[in-house]
């Protein structure tokens, strides 16, 4: 079993503003097989806390620790993170001109396992994951998200996820700018990959509809960069009818 235990985070961002403070102690531990969905308005800390796992450079731990399997992620640069087990989906999935989504995925799969994949065996996992996703095999020759559309790229996200089966996926928003179809198709994938390898999933969303889809175990509600209330599936049930008015300011202004 994997564990990724993160106890007592803070995290500031600088900005012309200068140093703000955006997540204010988060703690949170997620086992091998639990899906935890992360929810909360509009500038809570929700994407912050998922970059500040991955290790971008924008954000500054300022306390806390963030462990998997007792090891200690933040000590870890990015790529070890990824070697370790750890997998972000972006909510907006970078362009890599020059790089072929085949090229890609068999260079990430090779730094993770030590050595080059079967390339009979590789092709058919690949191909086997495309056509689950409905993707094109044609995308497998184009490079990583260039010219892909929203839904698309977020399909390449899930893709990667399915081949290269890390011990813990954080899925920042994925159903952002997905239609009803593409969601899912998406969700699915999600799905396939939890059942075939017990990922650990931690699941960033404002709304419940991906929920119908992929069952959280868990649901967290973060306000102001805190944890405000924790429960299961029915919190978010609640939160579809109530919204998010409880945990907020009345005087304050929404944020577009």
């Amino acid at each position: 079993m994997s564990v990724l235990e993160i106890t007592d985070l803070h995290v500031t961002v600088e900005t012309e503003a200068g140093t703000t403070p955006i997540l204010n102690g988060i703690s949170l531990t997620i086992r091998t097989g639990e899906t935890h969905a992360i929810m909360g308005p509009n500038g809570s800390g929700k994407s912050t806390l998922a970059y500040t796992i991955a290790g971008h450079p924008k954000y500054t731990v300022t306390g806390g620790s963030i462990t998997l399997d007792g090891e200690d992620v933040l000590a870890m640069s990015v790529d070890e993170r990824a070697r370790a087990g750890l997998f972000l989906a972006m909510q907006y999935p970078v362009e890599i001109p020059g790089v072929t989504v085949t090229n890609f995925l068999r260079t990430a799969k090779t730094a993770l396992d030590g050595e080059a994949p079967s390339i009979r065996q590789w092709t058919k996992d690949v191909k086997e994951a495309m056509a689950n996703l409905r993707m094109d095999p044609k995308f497998a020759q184009r490079n990583v998200n260039e010219g892909f559309s929203g839904g698309e790229k977020k399909r390449h996200e899930i893709l990667q996820l399915e081949v290269l089966k890390p011990k813990v996926a954080v899925l920042d928003e994925t159903d952002s700018g997905l239609d009803v179809d593409a969601l899912r198709i998406v969700s699915e994938g999600v799905n396939r990959a939890k059942e075939h390898t017990d990922l650990g999933v931690l699941l960033i969303t404002h709304y419940t509809r991906i929920l119908r889809y992929i069952r959280p175990d868990y649901v967290h509600v973060v306000v102001a960069g805190k944890i405000v209330e924790e429960g299961g599936p029915e919190l978010a049930d609640r939160l579809e009818e109530e919204g998010y008015d409880r945990f907020l300011d009345p005087s304050a202004p929404i944020e577009a």
